[in-house]
């Protein structure tokens, strides 16, 4: 993104598919919630897990649309998803415990879990398995060392989707193992295609609940990304410890953008299937355009707003500009320089080659970008 900014400010002209956060306003009844607030002058400190009714109504959505029985007291609300995360692995992890990431993950799980003194222990998941962990590869992971699993469905980078029955067996697997806990990252949740249902850890085996966190949000369901709220329920011995740790971190997030969020939870969300809608067409558009690339082999998603598209037809050819693709990352950069489109590689995530495109921007950009990529591999040379 800093790359972008460079290149836009020398004023070249670039089409970025990188950026992980979806292009459309906040709704307006959230917006207007936030200004309201500052009217009425909400904008003293709050408790260091939020407000109240705002953790009263993430205790009511974790009910409503999750199935757990949630009190209020076992929540908490931080300063982005990014935060409940690195608050709950700060506070359990000692140095050299263990944590299983499947790969391809966010970039910041590996980085959280070096901060916090842990050790990552990244489990490749191929296009052959979906994207997805196996029982089977989770039972080879698991060491005595093993501290926690993050899941993420739906995914990114890929756009995975973990069904009910997928869960249930990684389940079997951990309720044998009583020293792992489970942090389940659903940020994308209601980003879902093609009428699938969504379901989450905590949900599916109870008996899971007491050693699972379940982290939200209303950045992407919500176009909420700079407002800066994220939340999680858990057992009421993490979310204390995090409590603890967030007091001495940042104390409690931004009041304002804490009641929009109150207003996102318990106001209208018919703006979640309009923006679901988009995005699967999107999607649709995206990925057969991807396919009609040279070199290019992109699998349809489930979820999210991210295509995961291999470019390994591309590896070893030779740009108009004459240079080597060895890697994605030069893929990457080589569609940037040469093209004016800007995606991310997808080794960053932890699997290679193959570059993730963010398909958060309107129809006329992404024909555009989509012309661009198949432009850029049809002119290169062996």
């Amino acid at each position: 993104m800093d790359r972008v900014a460079a290149r836009r400010a020398a004023g070249a002209k670039v089409i970025s598919l990188c950026a992980g956060e979806p292009d459309f306003d906040t709704p307006e009844h959230v917006r207007e919630a936030g200004i309201s607030a500052i009217r009425a002058g909400h904008t003293r400190y709050t408790q260091v897990a939020g407000l109240r009714s705002l953790r009263e109504a993430v205790a009511a959505k974790f009910e409503r649309e999750n199935g757990l029985t949630v009190d209020w007291r076992d929540t908490v609300v931080a300063n982005g998803g990014k935060q409940v995360i690195f608050n709950a692995l700060a506070a359990t992890l000692n140095e050299g415990d263990e944590v299983i990431v499947p790969a391809p993950y966010w970039v910041s799980y590996p980085e959280i879990v070096q901060l916090c003194g842990g050790k990552t222990v990244v489990v490749p998941c191929d296009a052959d398995s979906g994207f997805k962990l196996s029982p089977q590869a989770l039972q080879a992971a698991i060491t005595p060392r093993t501290r926690w699993l993050i899941l993420n469905s739906p995914s990114n980078p890929t756009g995975a989707v973990y069904s009910r029955a997928e869960l249930r067996a990684l389940a079997e697997v951990l309720l044998a193992h009583p020293q792992v806990l489970v942090l389940s990252d659903d940020i994308y949740e209601h980003l879902i295609f093609d009428g699938a249902a969504f379901h989450t850890m905590a949900q599916v085996e109870p008996r899971l609940g007491d050693r699972t966190l379940t982290m939200n949000g209303v950045s992407k369901a919500y176009a909420m990304t700079g407002w800066r709220i994220g939340f999680g329920t858990g057992p009421g011995w993490l979310i204390e410890a995090m409590e603890k740790l967030q007091g001495q971190q940042t104390s409690g997030p931004c009041s304002i953008s804490q009641h929009a969020a109150l207003a996102a939870l318990t106001g209208p969300r018919d703006f979640i299937q309009r923006s679901r809608t988009v995005f699967q067409s999107r999607r649709d558009t995206m990925v057969e355009m991807l396919n009609q690339a040279p070199g290019m082999r992109c699998e349809v998603p489930q979820g999210a707003f991210y295509a995961f598209a291999s470019c390994e037809g591309l590896i070893g050819k030779i740009t108009p500009a004459g240079m080597r693709l060895e890697s994605d990352e030069d893929v990457v950069n080589a569609l940037l320089d040469e093209a004016g489109v800007a995606a991310v590689h997808g080794s960053a995530f932890g699997l290679g080659p193959y570059i993730r495109i963010a398909y958060a921007l309107d129809d006329h950009s992404l024909k555009q970008a989509s012309a661009a990529i198949r432009a850029f591999c049809q002119a290169l040379s062996d």
